[in-house]
């Protein structure tokens, strides 16, 4: 497993927490599994404008990248280096986008 699929892997972990820490401060609940923050969170990003749509495709598309290199399955598509680093893009956006939304007050 090369170094893109480690860096794209730890990207897809990180947006990860960070969604499962939106749905904790706005449901007081934790998804037990993977599947369960991806769903509850694209349920939550349809009704919060500040969340980019595209972070919900991000986080099932970069699952797939974090089965590869936890448990060595088949790539379907290689990833490069450029593809590692617009995960750690995306990620780092998600993260931004969350950081803002639990820093905000109350309604």
């Amino acid at each position: 497993m090369g170094i893109a699929y480690v860096a794209a892997r730890e990207a897809y972990l990180g947006a990860f927490h960070a969604a499962e820490a939106l749905l904790n401060d706005r449901t007081g609940k934790i998804a037990k599994t993977h599947r369960g923050v991806r769903s509850e969170f694209a349920r939550l990003a349809k009704s919060e404008p500040s969340i980019d749509p595209s972070f919900t495709r991000f986080l099932a598309e970069a699952y797939e990248l974090k089965s590869v290199a936890d448990y060595g399955m088949q790539p379907a598509t290689k990833i490069t280096a450029d593809g590692a680093l617009e995960a750690i893009q995306t990620a780092s956006r998600l993260v931004d986008c969350i950081e803002a939304l639990l820093s905000r007050e109350p309604p």
